[in-house]
């Protein structure tokens, strides 16, 4: 079985916009800007690579609560491909991150951890379905990290 993981360093190039799903599950998107230094022949080049993430349940409400614009974040999650369909029938392909985990980089800022209490479980949730008929891509298997 192969395995889709990435991780990415970057920043935040717009804050997180917190959506609910009929069902009342929360999901964030952002975007993320991840730039690379390199040299060639001596002369330093520079490219900028931009990504969507999505966050499901608490990650993706405690995302919208911490990160603004401009916050350097690492998120570790896996690559899908959706296909969806313009107002004008044009047929388009997305590329996103969905995260399984979200933190500031601490390499040039600090943070303050503050635990959120247990809301019932939600890694035992049923997946539900979004407005847009997109199958919720979040796996559960949360645990308890303190």
């Amino acid at each position: 079985m192969s395995e889709n993981s990435i991780t990415l360093v970057g920043n935040l190039t717009r804050d997180p916009e917190l959506r609910f799903t009929t069902g009342g599950r929360g999901v964030a998107s952002f975007g993320i800007a991840v730039g690379r230094r390199y040299q060639v022949n001596g002369e330093w080049q520079e490219q900028t690579s931009y990504f969507n993430i999505t966050a499901w349940g608490q990650l993706g409400e405690n995302a919208a609560a911490t990160f603004t614009k401009g916050t350097r974040v690492i998120v570790t999650g896996r690559l899908e491909q959706r296909e969806y369909t313009t107002r004008e029938g044009d047929k388009r392909t997305a590329i996103e991150v969905v995260a399984d985990e979200i933190g500031p980089s601490l390499r040039w800022a600090t943070a303050q951890v503050e635990r959120q209490s247990s809301k019932g479980g939600d890694s035992a949730a049923p997946r539900e379905t979004s407005s847009n008929n997109s199958p919720d891509p979040y796996v559960g298997g949360e645990e308890e990290p303190f």
